[in-house]
């Protein structure tokens, strides 16, 4: 729903104001928009009386942002930063191209889908991703983003979701550290740290109770935010991890870590793609969510191949 009017100051006054805001100062400002410390200072006045409030202390000559000033240069930072970016996608398209911003998890980017984005920008040379990362959830109508890709089932309304790939988790540690503590049965990894990650702290007991151990009541071992980083610690032997294995496919290749044990753990849940209805036609987008739902089957085709060549390595 549009705004009335009389809430949408001047543009020139809100890039005056954002520009003193980010420059702490109205000479800077200035000089940044091409007009007189004056002018700057006549724009921001008639924001303030817009608004009816101080935005700015002049204190000793220099001037400082107020606390309500402060939030609302921060909104409006934001608020301009997407004029911008739909400023830039519109001129794109006109070319022909297009730029989506896809959020990510850290990890599922990193490691799995930028090594495969050359196959796709060979495809679509036209679309230019952008992917920055979002842990925790959103709202699509207020973050500039196309698209999101996550794990688990949010509900997040009017967004059509599209499920990609489930989530496998396995045991792994580096050769060393498993011939150093003499790791022959799966109760003997209660002699070494498990490490976890921060969002699956349940996932050590649960992988014991599927194998009917118990796992002791007492926290397991060191936790981190991210996989990459738990992956991380178990390649230089500081403990065993147990991650999702097609995050692991290049230790698992060049043999920096191993599966010592082929029980691996299951999930309900998957890594999902997430769009607003919305966007459902649109063709840049459209053309990634189809590559991504190809690329996402071809790796659940080659988990099981996986699990058998791990095996016959084994035996």
């Amino acid at each position: 729903m549009a705004l009335p009017r009389r809430f949408l100051p001047p543009l020139s006054a809100l890039t005056a104001f954002e520009a003193a805001a980010r420059h702490q100062g109205f000479t800077a400002a200035a000089k940044e928009l091409n007009i007189s410390q004056a002018a700057v200072s006549r724009r921001v006045q008639l924001l303030e009386e817009i608004l009816g409030l101080t935005l700015f202390e002049r204190i000793r000559k220099r001037v400082v942002l107020t606390p309500a000033g402060a939030a609302y240069a921060r909104e409006l930072q934001e608020a301009l930063g997407r004029i911008g970016t739909a400023t830039v996608n519109t001129m794109a398209a006109r070319g022909g191209n297009a730029t989506l911003n896809i959020a990510t998890l850290p990890t599922f980017g990193t490691r799995w889908l930028i090594p495969r984005l050359p196959d796709f920008a060979a495809r679509h040379p036209q679309i230019t991703i952008n992917l920055p990362t979002r842990i925790e959830s959103f709202d699509f109508t207020a973050e500039p983003l196309d698209a999101a890709i996550s794990f688990g089932d949010p509900v997040w309304p009017g967004a059509v979701v599209e499920r990609l790939i489930e989530e496998e988790l396995v045991p792994v540690a580096s050769k060393a550290l498993l011939d150093r503590h003499r790791i022959r049965r799966p109760e003997d990894l209660f002699r070494i740290p498990l490490l976890q990650q921060s969002t699956r702290l349940s996932a050590w007991a649960d992988w014991f109770a599927a194998l009917e151990i118990s796992c002791p009541p007492v926290p397991l071992g060191p936790r981190y935010g991210q996989f990459a980083m738990v992956v991380q610690a178990a390649v230089i032997g500081m403990g065993a991890a147990i991650v999702p294995r097609f995050l692991i496919e290049q230790e698992l290749r060049d043999g920096s870590l191993v599966v010592p044990f082929p029980q691996s753990l299951g999930s309900k849940q998957a890594y999902c793609l997430f769009y607003p209805e919305a966007r459902r036609n649109d063709p840049a987008l459209r053309a990634f969510r189809d590559w991504l739902v190809e690329a996402t089957r071809q790796q659940s085709r080659k988990l099981p191949e996986q699990r058998d060549g791990a095996a016959s390595r084994r035996r």
